[in-house]
């Protein structure tokens, strides 16, 4: 069993402690290791657990590991995305992403966070008929993954990605609650995203000696240098939009508390670049309207990677007014401090979110749920001499020093040889 790692966890003033890379060499660390991902689901689904899936996961091929990724398949057989539809059927497909196998796996319905799939448990057991040097590694939360790695005895040794707490739906975590205690025993290693969501989460801490902080990571290129089309789509929005651009990027639900961009934009000169689509575009929409801001509100929905690298390249600042928990490390925030656009993010208690993008460092932190204090933020990077193109500055080097995806890639194939070793499973 891997040791625990708490002191490094603890450790907020020493966070590259924490993110060291291992001392990986020019050769593949990763062969003849075979993982397998249990995730929700899988891009083009969009999400901040979803890309970090595919992110890891093809940073390991590329290390030399064979990789698999069994997902929940969120799309109908003709691409029509129905991941908030409780009872639209989708179809099973496996799929190549690179050197990734990703397995779309048809579902009846979905309700309460649950989906379910029939075929799940059988191809579990047919990926455990080759599990020689093999790491299963479950993202959670997921409801669906857990119950079946718990129903599956083959799904072992079993390293979980502790993404978020169940944190809006009481009811259902205190049903689950025996499931979550039983997979995380029977785990061989737990990795928190962030010093800081350890501290604040109980799960987590009921598991300390298992606990490891290996940090989200992302391809940080496509940022720090974008392509000429992601210039040309930055070029064609201050274009058509004038005065200060600002964004909110990623699903429209609860936790994102987009709501709070909108009405802080009544006191904040420019225009507000949405990108993103879920369950509250329309109720975001209707307040822009009662606001009186929808004609300064661009809804850009759902944009492709070049595009997404050129609103950031356009805008003064990423807004991210998230109010809940759930948003337990906030991705975006490193996409925007890659591209030399600063955060304004919010204290939200127990989660990694003002760790990964630190106040006054790399951008600003505000309280959560006070519009006020978002608009005055954002007019003080306007009118303080010096502040953007600071923030722009170590923006950029604290995503470059600490949120690389290849050293997430690296550090989590060194663990799983560690847990491999442990379970004396580790072959030649």
């Amino acid at each position: 069993m891997m040791q625990a790692s708490s002191s490094l966890l603890a450790d907020h003033a020493a966070p590259d402690k924490v993110l060291a890379a291992p001392h990986a060499t020019e050769e593949l660390i990763g062969a003849g290791l075979r993982v397998v991902h249990l995730a929700k689901y899988y891009p083009p689904a969009s999400g901040g657990i979803e890309s970090h899936v595919r992110t890891l996961a093809l940073h390991q091929a590329r290390l030399g590991c064979s990789v698999d990724v069994v997902a929940v398949n969120h799309c109908t057989r003709d691409g029509e995305e129905v991941t908030f539809d409780h009872f639209r059927r989708t179809r099973s497909q496996i799929d190549r992403d690179e050197q990734v196998r990703v397995h779309r796996l048809g579902r009846q319905f979905t309700f309460a966070r649950f989906d379910a799939v029939a075929r799940l448990l059988p191809r579990l057991r047919r990926l455990t008929k080759h599990n020689g040097n093999c790491v299963w590694h479950l993202h959670a939360p997921n409801i669906t993954m857990t119950l079946a790695a718990l129903l599956t005895p083959g799904v072992r040794p079993l390293v979980i990605t502790h993404h978020s707490d169940i944190i809006r739906q009481k009811r259902l975590a205190r049903l689950v609650m025996p499931m979550l205690e039983a997979v995380y025993r029977r785990s061989s290693a737990v990795f928190a995203t962030s010093p800081a969501y350890f501290e604040g989460s109980e799960m987590l801490q009921r598991h300390e000696s298992k606990c490891h902080c290996i940090p989200l990571g992302i391809d940080l290129e496509p940022f720090e240098s974008p392509s000429p089309e992601a210039l040309r789509f930055a070029a064609k929005l201050r274009q058509e939009n004038p005065g200060p651009l600002w964004a909110t990027v990623g699903r429209m639900v609860y936790y994102k508390n987009f709501s709070a961009a909108i009405h802080a934009l009544k006191s904040t000169p420019g225009r507000l670049l949405c990108v993103g689509g879920g369950p509250q575009l329309d109720s975001l929409k209707r307040l822009a309207v009662e606001q009186g801001v929808d004609s300064r509100v661009v809804w850009l929905g759902r944009v492709s990677d070049a595009e997404l690298a050129g609103v950031y390249q356009a805008a003064t600042a990423l807004w991210m007014p998230s109010s809940h928990k759930a948003e337990a490390f906030g991705l975006v925030q490193v996409e925007a401090m890659a591209s030399g656009c600063p955060v304004i993010n919010t204290e939200i208690a127990g989660s990694g979110v003002p760790w990964v993008c630190p106040d006054d460092e790399a951008g600003l932190t505000i309280p959560i749920n006070d519009p006020a204090a978002l608009s005055a933020a954002a007019n003080r990077l306007l009118s303080e001499p010096g502040l953007r193109d600071r923030l722009s500055h170590e923006g950029r080097r604290h995503a470059s020093h600490r949120f690389a995806a290849k050293t997430m890639a690296e550090q989590t194939v060194m663990s799983y040889r560690e847990v491999l070793a442990s379970a004396g499973q580790l072959g030649p």
